[in-house]
């Protein structure tokens, strides 16, 4: 059996200590640490590297909300909900191997947004991800499951 293709990369951002905005990123650099470069590198392994889906965006977008990309603070935004796959779920995407480590929580300041949001995307912000190999994320890359986890995602529904 092969690793699952499910989707892929749509754009990558990072955040630094320098600017309040996130940056567009044509490719990202991660190692054991998270996303190099990222104001949040080396801060918290288990949630060094959030991945958000366009289910996030969608959602905001039906309640009239127009949210500009990169503003869920996400370093990866996919064409595939991963949010429901298990903790431990092994993610491949470019040279890079990441495992699901959590659901994102709601940060209060995507209330300065619209008040709305936060509570709209409390289950649908995004998942983090910690490092297992690191390496280089571009744009267009293909995001697959590990084939050992996808007998495990097709269980659990």
């Amino acid at each position: 059996m092969t690793d699952k293709n499910v989707g892929k990369v749509l754009e990558l951002f990072i955040s630094t200590k320098e600017s309040s905005k996130r940056i567009n990123k044509s490719v990202i650099n991660l190692d054991d640490f998270g996303v190099i470069g990222d104001k949040f590198y080396n801060k918290q392994i288990n949630r060094s590297v959030l991945i958000t889906s366009t289910n996030s965006y969608e959602l905001i977008k039906s309640y009239d909300i127009d949210m500009p990309l990169g503003s869920l603070g996400e370093n990866i935004f996919i064409d595939y909900n991963p949010y429901n796959l298990p903790i431990g779920t092994q993610l491949k995407i470019g040279s890079t191997l990441l495992e699901i480590s959590q659901n994102c929580t709601i940060c209060t300041h995507l209330s300065a947004i619209d008040k709305r949001v936060p509570k709209l995307i409390k289950n649908d912000r995004g998942i983090f991800a910690k490092v297992i190999k690191g390496g280089e994320i571009s744009k267009e890359d293909f995001v697959y499951i590990v084939e050992e986890y996808i007998k495990v995602t097709s269980n659990s529904k």
